[in-house]
Parts: C-alpha cells; sequence; structure tokens
C-alpha cells in the first residue's frame, strides 16, 4: 500500500451542487487542490462563472459550469445527458445544495405562521434534491461498480438549535433564527445518507454525511459570542475548516467508511 497517494483525487471529477455558495465554493477549491477534475452546479450563474475562471487559472483540471434546478428531476437528467454526451463520468456527487427559499420574511418566520409552500420549497431544496441527484448520479455509480457520496447535512440536524443564543443576533442587519424546517431538512439528510449507504454498499458505493457545525460568515459579534460560549474550541468554524473532510471522503482513504456522520463542529455535540 502507498499510503502517500491515498488522499490523491487524480483522474477523478466530481460533481458539486450549490458550487457558487459558502462551502461549495472552498469544496471546489479544495478538491481540485488535490488533482479532481469538476463539474459545477448552482442556479447563480454570475458567481458560478467567476468560480470556473478563479479555479481554471490556479489549478491544473478540468473544470465545467452548469446552472441546473436540482430540485426538478428532469432538469438533472437533462444534465445527466450532457455529461454523458461529453464521455464525463461522475466518481465523486457532493450533495451540498441548500436555501433559504425565495422569501426571508417567511423563511424565519415563527412555527406557528410557518407557510407549508415555504417549508416544501425548503424541503425540496435541501433534501428532496439530494435524493434526485442519488437517484440519478448513484444508480450510474452503480453500474460501474464505484462512487463517492457525500450530503451535508448540519449540527442542527443531529441536535436542537438553543434558542437563547438569538436575542440580539443578525445576519446581513436583519435578525435571525433557525427554523423547523431547516433542523427537519437536514435531519433526513442524515437518514437518507444511512438508507443510500447500505442500498449501494454492495455495488462499491460509499455513501457519508458531512455534518458542520457553525461557520463564520459574516453575522454579528452578539450571534459570534453567544455561539462561540456554547462551543468546546470557544469559537466558530472557518469554512476552510470543513475541507479536509470532504477530500478525505472522497478519497481512497475513506475506502471502508460509508452510512457515517463526519461532524466537524468544535466538539458542541459532545456537550
Amino acid at each position: 500500500m502507498e499510503y502517500s497517494k491515498l488522499f490523491s483525487l487524480s483522474g477523478k471529477t466530481a460533481l458539486i451542487t450549490g458550487a457558487a455558495g459558502l462551502l461549495g465554493t472552498e469544496f471546489a477549491k479544495g478538491l481540485a487542490a488535490h488533482e479532481c477534475n469538476l463539474i459545477l452546479i448552482d442556479m447563480d450563474e454570475t458567481k458560478l462563472n467567476r468560480l470556473e475562471k478563479e479555479i481554471t487559472k490556479t489549478y491544473n483540471i478540468e473544470c465545467n459550469i452548469f446552472s441546473c434546478n436540482v430540485t426538478k428531476e428532469e432538469s438533472v437528467r437533462i444534465l445527466s445527458k450532457k455529461l454523458e454526451e461529453g464521455k464525463c463520468s461522475v466518481d465523486i456527487l457532493i450533495n451540498n445544495v441548500a436555501t433559504k427559499g425565495s422569501d426571508l420574511d417567511k423563511y424565519f418566520a415563527s412555527v406557528d405562521n410557518y407557510s407549508i409552500e415555504t417549508w416544501n420549497e425548503i424541503l425540496d431544496a435541501n433534501l428532496t434534491s439530494m435524493f434526485i441527484l442519488a437517484k440519478v448520479f448513484g444508480t450510474k455509480m452503480a453500474e460501474k461498480g464505484s462512487g463517492s457520496i457525500i450530503q451535508t447535512s448540519s449540527i442542527y440536524g443531529i441536535m436542537a438549535p438553543d434558542q437563547r443564543i438569538y436575542k440580539g443576533s443578525k445576519f446581513l442587519n436583519r435578525e435571525i433564527n433557525t427554523p423547523a424546517i431547516y433542523s427537519a431538512s437536514k435531519a433526513g439528510v442524515v437518514g437518507l445518507t444511512k438508507y443510500l449507504a447500505t442500498y449501494w454498499a454492495s455495488s462499491g458505493i460509499r455513501v457519508n454525511t458531512l455534518t458542520p457545525g457553525g461557520v463564520y460568515s459574516g453575522q454579528n459579534k452578539t450571534f459570534v459570542d453567544k455561539y462561540s460560549e456554547r462551543i468546546p474550541m470557544k469559537r466558530m468554524a472557518d469554512k476552510s475548516e470543513l475541507v479536509g473532510a470532504v477530500v478525505f471522503l472522497s478519497s481512497d482513504a475513506s475506502s471502508y467508511i460509508t452510512g457515517q456522520n463526519i461532524i466537524v463542529d468544535g466538539g458542541l455535540n459532545c456537550w
């Protein structure tokens, strides 16, 4: 065994959804740095084009970008057909897309006023899309007998948010909270991972969850201080600190790991 090559992704191709977002951008850069070719999916074409230019300028890998509504199976199948026509096979699927929906007021509404339409909109993006992508691309992985699927959950998919930290907490100058649909959809990601891990285990496909704790992205000092006080390591995560786990789960270094939830939270869930 050449252990020095365990983390190599040379010759592999990863498809990342939500690629232009906070974590997706870092995942793309981290995999590219390990010589992994990329298929980047996002609805924000401006950010996607900017990311593609940065990656192709910095890394010697193949990078293709597509705008695709991953909540619609027909759109995902059209994407799959385009990739087949380009003779592009997906080795790694990073199910990373998530949304706050089209109306932030409705997204952050209280339980008693929560719109079922908003609930379904978030559920479609945060969970149903992952099943659609896994159904389409996981099936193709099974046909060739190998593949790794990594699905992004959240610390609030495995434990309840502490409602006390939200008083005075803001993001982009608006009051925030963690709505029930976020917790429910992210908990569903963990369950879906375990199901697919056992369903495809004999086909050479590994399916794992990545669960980030709170990642700093411009929250106000009140939130950062209150959240950090909950963490054994006394701070929020930097977005770059999630990349190592993604590289690990994508590579042969995790060849006997499936159905697991890799929690990167500074120790929060220990308490």
